[in-house]
């Protein structure tokens, strides 16, 4: 019965490796957690902004191959215009340009960028309507060709060029600040791991603070009165708040140590009772 109840108030008995455990674990789940909220932060505002970015990269290359194919065109109707020589007029791929609009179109993430999608294509369709009047201009005794063109065609490929300009630069502003919110995203995802760091410091600081209250100094205070028993044949009076195994190993060095010096004691007065 006896050895039972012994057993059960050992079990009761919070454990120095259960509370080490519960210490270091804190701290593992702590900077664990944050770790993993980081990462997902991280690949979350990865992903979104990086979608974003490349949609403007394609949006600048789109809206860049737009320009060059008209401003080629423009320039070919030029030579035909100063050679004069109505079979250098050029060919336009209308249906190509046309694909690529839609490409540039659906590749628009901000919503104050679409109206200016519009005015490209208004000004681009204004554009190809006249010039599609370049070979009855041509042909006509009565309209001077030169003038035509630069009072007439030049005009509305210049709107074209002033439109998909500022298309151009909306995109740039708009690539500028998604770059600027990755970057701010980023510091914003990497500060649960700041904060999990410190924490787990702050930690780390307050279980050495633990360990040297409860387990490091009773063990030198332990070892000291042994020391002091052994030299000088002091007791061990050391005591110390606490149910655990220190605490336990403290209680049995304290009763041998009394048990010892009584033991001693005895043994003197027994070799002064044979003395006398």
């Amino acid at each position: 019965m006896s050895l039972k109840l012994f057993k059960r108030r050992n079990e009761v008995r919070p454990s120095m490796r259960r509370k080490l455990f519960f210490s270091l674990g804190s701290i593992a789940a702590i900077l664990l957690v944050s770790s993993i909220i980081s990462i997902l932060e991280y690949r979350r505002m990865s992903d979104y902004v990086s979608d974003l970015i490349a949609s403007n990269i394609k949006s600048i290359n789109l809206s860049q191959r737009l320009a060059d194919l008209t401003q080629e065109y423009d320039q070919q109707m030029l030579a035909a215009v100063v050679m004069n020589d109505l079979y250098l007029m050029p060919d336009f791929d209308i249906q190509y340009f046309q694909a690529q609009a839609d490409s540039l179109k659906s590749s628009i993430t901000s919503v104050n960028t679409l109206p200016m999608v519009d005015s490209v294509s208004v000004s681009f369709d204004n554009f190809m309507k006249t010039s599609l009047k370049f070979d009855e201009v041509f042909l006509a005794d009565t309209v001077n060709t030169g003038e035509w063109f630069f009072g007439s065609l030049q005009p509305s490929y210049s709107k074209f060029r002033l439109d998909i300009d500022n298309l151009n630069e909306a995109i740039h502003e708009e690539l500028k600040t998604n770059s600027a919110e990755f970057e701010e995203g980023f510091y914003r995802s990497i500060m649960p791991g700041v904060v999990s760091v410190g924490a787990g410091l702050l930690l780390v600081l307050l279980l050495a603070y633990f360990l040297m209250s409860y387990y490091v100094n009773p063990i030198y205070k332990i070892s000291s009165g042994i020391d002091n028993y052994r030299q000088l044949g002091r007791r061990h009076g050391y005591v110390f708040e606490g149910d655990d195994q220190l605490a336990n190993i403290n209680n049995g060095v304290t009763e041998l140590i009394e048990e010892n010096l009584e033991l001693k004691k005895r043994i003197r007065s027994l070799r002064e009772e044979k003395g006398k």
